[in-house]
């Protein structure tokens, strides 16, 4: 929704991604004019599940107000959860004692504190974990990442041996079938239960043999405003998909540490360090007219860049084993 930094640019909004996991969305940071862009490209507003904010420096949390007031009026009732920050909530106090009257359901405010990866939110399906980052003022970043998935019986067995539900229910679990010896195998078949005839050995029925994982878990993780830090490429390791800030070109790289942000070599390089399947790039400094630059820069690095624009959609296909 936006690839700007903290000076406005024509064309360009502020910092807010919006991530589909499941089906459910979720806003990650809200720039100045979110709303507005959601709007544009069609993002339904009344079907956010949550909101996360990196940090509370504006160009990450501006557009805040207007969207929580926009919902309400549009009559949401489901509660909001917002992770940010603690700092986030004199900010929210504020918002709540001048327009709270005109608020229609409850926002719950989460607290991050963490010193390392902690889970924050959790389906049966997926999680979402934060980490703190190297900003001027505390800022954390965040992990999205699928659970790894119950196996999957291959129909081809079902049909071979006859699972009851409880075996099936095992097999999803990991675990193999054992099945008592018996003598009247004929019977046994027929009726769509095979035992181990004739033996006093039990039929053990391995589950690499018959079941599946419908596929690999996906993983996004959001690295907002920070200098590069010794821990952060072990945190998004193997991650499907790093969106780093790159808020300047590496020959401005003395700004860059001195206002704790990272270059387009810095980020690169973590997504090296981190084996991560593909870097999208943003939070471009009002310096640079052409991201195209930063995007190849950035590829001597690492070669799957992606400088984003505004707007732009990048899918995590779903992986198979």
């Amino acid at each position: 929704m936006g690839t700007a930094s903290a000076v406005p640019v024509t064309g360009r909004y502020q910092s807010a991604h919006v991530l589909d996991v499941h089906g459910r969305l979720f806003l990650i940071d809200c720039g100045e004019g979110v709303q507005h862009q959601m709007l544009k490209y069609r993002v339904p507003l009344l079907k956010l599940d949550s909101i996360c904010i990196s940090h509370i420096h504006g160009d990450h949390l501006f557009g805040i107000f207007g969207l929580l007031s926009t919902i309400s009026m549009k009559g949401r009732t489901a509660p909001l959860n917002i992770y940010a920050p603690t700092n986030f909530g004199p900010v929210l106090k504020f918002f709540l004692s001048f327009y709270g009257e005109g608020i229609s359901f409850e926002i719950r405010f989460v607290p991050m504190t963490m010193k390392s990866p902690e889970v924050i939110y959790e389906t049966k399906s997926f999680e979402i974990l934060s980490f703190p980052l190297n900003h001027k003022i505390d800022t954390y970043g965040y992990i999205f990442r699928e659970k790894i998935p119950q196996m999957n019986v291959s129909k081809e067995a079902v049909e071979k041996y006859g699972f009851t539900l409880s075996e099936i229910g095992m097999l999803k679990r990991g675990e193999d079938v054992v099945r008592p010896a018996g003598k009247d195998e004929g019977a046994d078949f027929m009726n769509g239960f095979v035992r181990n005839s004739g033996t006093d050995e039990p039929l053990v029925i391995k589950n690499e043999d018959v079941a599946y994982r419908p596929y690999a878990p996906r993983s996004y993780a959001y690295v907002s405003d920070t200098a590069p830090f010794t821990q952060l490429a072990d945190w998004v390791k193997g991650v499907d998909l790093l969106y780093h800030e790159a808020t300047y070109l590496q020959e401005l790289h003395e700004p860059a540490a001195n206002r704790f942000h990272s270059t387009t070599v810095d980020a690169a390089e973590c997504a090296v360090k981190a084996g991560v399947g593909k870097l999208v790039i943003a939070h471009y400094s009002s310096r640079c007219q052409y991201p195209a630059r930063y995007e190849v820069e950035a590829r001597k690095v690492f070669p799957e860049t992606y400088a984003a624009s505004d707007g732009d959609i990048f899918d995590i296909p779903e992986k198979k084993l």
